[in-house]
């Protein structure tokens, strides 16, 4: 399966964690993010991340292009509702194409671990019928 990562500043090293803390779960499936994000997390896991430029430059927009071609499974976005930076990704671009596409959106640690743990029993295969 392929997943997407984006954090907002104040969540990415909560991103680090978390991919150090699933590391093996991980491992077994591709992993794209916008530039910061995915750099951060291959330097705490060591994991092989597919990175867009920088969310603020352009990242985002690529990071949507891959979810209206319908090539990832899912997304985890780690955000800060309550302190967003104009420069950070705007929620409502990748909620509205995630859900055109149907593909399952995390926005917050304790969604991500869920899915995460479900996708690791296998209960994403549904995923195969929307490519």
């Amino acid at each position: 399966m392929k997943i997407g990562f984006i954090a907002h500043d104040t969540k990415k090293r909560l991103m680090q964690d978390f991919c150090v803390a699933y590391k093996s779960i991980l491992e077994k499936h591709e992993l794209y993010a916008t530039g910061v994000t995915g750099r951060l997390i291959e330097e705490a896991t060591g994991l092989k991340v597919h990175k867009f430029i920088s969310g603020s430059v352009g990242g985002i927009e690529q990071f949507c292009a891959q979810i209206d071609d319908n090539e990832l499974d899912l997304v985890i976005f780690l955000r800060d509702p309550l302190h967003p930076k104009t420069h950070e990704p705007s929620i409502s671009s990748i909620v509205g194409s995630c859900d055109n596409y149907n593909i399952p959106l995390a926005t917050n640690l304790a969604s991500a671990e869920l899915m995460i743990l479900a996708l690791d029993r296998g209960d994403f295969e549904f995923r195969e019928a929307y490519r």
